[in-house]
């Protein structure tokens, strides 16, 4: 089954996850969503992508700001893609929360995108892929 998993760093950024899953339920994708901060909860993150981790076809999407470990934890400990769509409040907001998410580690790919309705187009093109 094809599907998309939403991970956010906190409950704060439902709304922004709304904008992708509202896009999503327009392609036909199912997703599920939850709430896990790789700094606060790392074990949790684990046993979302150990519990994904024989799906067939799926994509990440995480969203994160700030110190934006999130992306990269899951990149680095999943074989699926992660697009990283993170929040911001301003264009302030969005410049610090834009330079956490490209500036991650080696061998942690993370796709980065701004928009919401472009992060769901993006899992949907991927998806697409493995028809």
């Amino acid at each position: 089954m094809k599907k998309a998993v939403i991970i956010m760093g906190s409950t704060a950024d439902e709304a922004h996850a709304k904008k992708i899953t509202d896009k999503l339920d327009e392609y036909g994708i199912s997703w599920e969503q939850y709430a896990a901060s790789a700094h606060k909860q790392p074990l949790k993150v684990l046993e979302i992508l150990q519990t994904n981790a024989t799906e067939k076809a799926l994509v990440y999407v995480t969203i994160a700001g700030r110190s934006n470990a999130l992306s990269g934890f899951v990149a680095a400990n999943s074989e699926f893609p992660t697009i990283a769509c993170p929040p911001f409040a301003d264009k302030v907001d969005m410049l610090v929360n834009i330079h956490s998410t490209l500036q991650m580690p080696s061998k942690a790919p993370v796709l980065t995108v701004i928009d919401p309705g472009n992060a769901a187009l993006a899992v949907k093109r991927i998806l697409d892929l493995s028809a």
